[in-house]
């Protein structure tokens, strides 16, 4: 089972979803970050109220954490209507959709995360859904069965997906809105926990929200998630309010340095730096170094630093980067000395 790391994108307990639920923005307005997919977001928002029309099947793409449930809660709130949220894995059977599409109203919203994990029969059950806005059912099995043509109210599927690239053809071409959501910026980061910091009544200096924007990831929900933490620090250590004394010593004590990094992210670099010369290693040999699971480490550690420019993956495996060496205060490997002139002649 992977470890639990609070530097980790993903949703790391049901407790934290709550938690979420309170900062999200209600409103596109509020919404900080991602200018250019929100304005065209916006855009298309506003005429398909207009003309009173669900809004075309929209796809979010991009790494976790990015806001991608928070857009399709924002879709529902603008076209005022409600959203049903369910997930990939979580649709197994074409009975449990069936149910769920037949209970939609008109230009509701059905948010499934992680749609590149439908499993066929589901992801085909949803086609005519979705063009034609009606699903055959059949009833009975052998000569008894039957098909049910059940029409449906017009709704708007809106996909998360962190793989597009795993979705298939004819799902990917039945979305007519695509919206690619990237890392955030520290100035963008350090106004959502400003933000947030407001919401949950806590005082806290702007070198401190900057601070925690920095170890962030470019990713908002790490951003709130090393804020619980400091104010949970600041509250048993000091007198509760967040400084940047306060800040530093709390993220240092949960490991997270001041690029983001945590103690698996320099295991990785210090693995492949010191024990196989700064790469090009497998992340198999690098699996079993750490004694983690591969896809650990492809999802969760490699993004980020492959994105900061720390390691670079080549054909033959990953290979350190020079800022890895930086980072870390290692030396540079020193350049093989070239041969003499003539030498090889």
């Amino acid at each position: 089972m992977p470890r639990q790391r609070v530097v980790s994108p993903e949703l790391i307990s049901s407790d934290e979803e709550s938690f979420n639920q309170t900062l999200r923005p209600p409103t596109l307005e509020e919404y900080i970050g991602q200018k250019r997919e929100v304005e065209k977001l916006s855009i298309a928002l506003t005429a398909a109220k207009n003309r009173g029309e669900a809004l075309e099947h929209t796809l979010f793409h991009g790494p976790p954490g990015l806001g991608k449930t928070t857009l399709a809660n924002i879709i529902a709130n603008v076209l005022g209507t409600k959203i049903t949220v369910t997930s990939g894995p979580a649709l197994e059977r074409t009975g449990d959709l069936m149910g769920i599409l037949t209970n939609l109203g008109e230009r509701d919203v059905l948010f499934v995360d992680e749609i590149h994990r439908l499993p066929v029969n589901i992801e085909e059950f949803l086609y005519p859904a979705m063009e034609d806005f009606k699903v055959d059912f059949v009833v009975d099995k052998g000569m008894f069965a039957k098909t049910i043509n059940v029409p449906l109210k017009k709704f708007t599927l809106v996909g998360a997906t962190t793989r597009a690239g795993s979705l298939s053809a004819p799902l990917r071409n039945r979305f007519g809105l695509f919206y690619h959501l990237d890392f955030y910026t520290v100035d963008e980061l350090a106004q959502i926990v400003t933000r947030s910091a407001g919401i949950l009544e806590i005082k806290i200096t702007r070198e401190s929200a900057a601070e925690i924007a920095r170890r962030a990831r470019g990713t908002p929900r790490v951003a709130n998630r090393l804020l619980r933490r400091v104010r949970d620090y600041a509250e048993v250590k000091a007198t509760g309010e967040i400084t940047a004394e306060i800040t530093r010593a709390a993220l240092e004590l949960e490991g997270v340095d001041d690029r983001g990094l945590d103690h698996l992210d320099r295991g990785f670099l210090s693995a492949i730096i010191r024990m196989y010369k700064g790469g090009p290693v497998g992340v198999e040999a690098l699996s079993a170094t750490l004694n983690e699971e591969v896809d650990t480490l492809v999802d969760m550690v490699e993004p980020y630093l492959l994105q900061q420019g720390f390691i670079s993956r080549t054909k033959a495996g990953r290979k350190a980067n020079e800022p890895a060496y930086e980072h870390l205060g290692l030396p540079l490997p020193r350049n093989e000395v070239p041969a003499p002139p003539g030498l090889f002649d």
